[in-house]
């Protein structure tokens, strides 16, 4: 089963995602796809804002890890043309706005390694860090990026 058809059967469509400032949304070397940050937006609205453990408990966290990670697709599709050239998720790393004594990230970052296990199958299993930061862009609880390995092109 593709990715488009994993994508329909959750429901969800790709977002179109344009970076709104002066970066590219990934950049490729090699194989491999470096792909920029992305927070839980919608049309370049936040959906989600503060910090875990304060004013969003996990649950919430997870569900706008969630959201970033869908952007990520986008991402991918933008710079790819089609998911179906991605071969794996390599690596994620994501930041986590706690409050002082927060210490659940891992659990927060969760929501986005299970859509994109969810997306990918298997070759959404990925190596991932879940970092604390005190601050993340306009006021975003959670920012991802990603590592991808990518397929040529048929």
């Amino acid at each position: 089963m593709s990715a488009y058809d994993r994508l329909k059967e959750l429901g969800l469509t790709v977002p179109d995602v344009k970076p709104r400032f002066l970066f590219e949304p990934g950049v490729q070397a090699g194989n491999l796809l470096y792909l920029s940050g992305q927070t839980p937006e919608i049309d370049g609205e936040m959906q989600y804002a503060g910090r875990l453990g304060a004013e969003l408990d996990i649950e919430t966290g997870k569900r706008a890890a969630r959201l970033a990670a869908l952007n990520c697709i986008g991402e991918m599709e933008a710079v790819l043309g089609t998911l179906d050239r991605v071969e794996r998720i390599v690596r994620v790393i994501g930041y986590v706005r706690s409050a002082p004594g927060f210490g659940e990230h891992p659990l927060v970052v969760n929501g986005a390694s299970e859509l994109l296990i969810e997306v990918f199958g298997e070759a959404g299993r990925h190596a991932r860090a879940a970092l604390g930061a005190s601050e993340l862009p306009f006021g975003a609880p959670v920012e991802l990026e990603m590592v991808v390995q990518v397929k040529e092109r048929a």
